[in-house]
C-alpha cells in the first residue's frame, strides 16, 4: 500500500506561481512513474505531468513552458512548479504513483499498480 501526501495548492492571481509537492510513504518495490493529474469543475481528469523512472517527463500541451515537474528520488517526492498561472489552471490537483509492490497475501510482485493523492484545490483567480 502506498499514501501519497500533497500540500501546495491555495488561491493566486493570474500570473502568479504556486509549488505543489508530493511524498509517498509506504510499502513498495520501486516507483516506476509519478506526477500529476488534475480535474476542474465539470470536467474530466487530466494529465498535467508524469515523469518517468527514466527521468522523462509528459506535460500537457496547456501547461508547456509554465509548469515544470521535479523529482527527489531520496525523498521519494515530486514537485510540480507552476508559473505563469490562469484561471483555466484551476482544478484540483491530484499527485499519481505507478509502483511496483509485494502483494502483502499472495508475496508476488506486481508492476503498474496505481496510487492517487486526496488531491489538492489550486484556484486562479483573474
Amino acid at each position: 500500500q502506498v499514501q501519497l501526501m500533497e500540500s501546495g495548492g491555495g488561491l493566486v492571481q493570474a500570473g502568479g506561481s504556486l509549488r505543489l509537492s508530493c511524498t509517498a510513504s509506504g510499502s513498495f518495490l520501486s516507483i516506476d512513474a509519478m506526477g500529476w493529474y488534475r480535474q476542474a469543475p465539470g470536467k474530466s481528469r487530466e494529465l498535467v505531468a508524469v515523469m518517468t523512472s527514466g527521468s522523462s517527463t509528459n506535460y500537457a500541451d496547456s501547461v508547456k513552458g509554465r509548469f515544470t515537474a521535479s523529482r527527489d528520488n531520496a525523498k521519494n517526492t515530486v514537485y510540480l512548479q507552476m508559473s505563469s498561472l490562469k484561471p483555466e489552471d484551476t482544478a484540483v490537483y491530484s499527485c499519481y504513483a505507478s509502483v511496483r509492490e509485494r502483494d502483502r497475501y499472495d508475496l508476488r510482485v506486481y508492476s503498474g499498480v496505481e496510487y492517487w493523492g486526496k488531491g489538492t484545490p489550486v484556484t486562479v483567480s483573474s
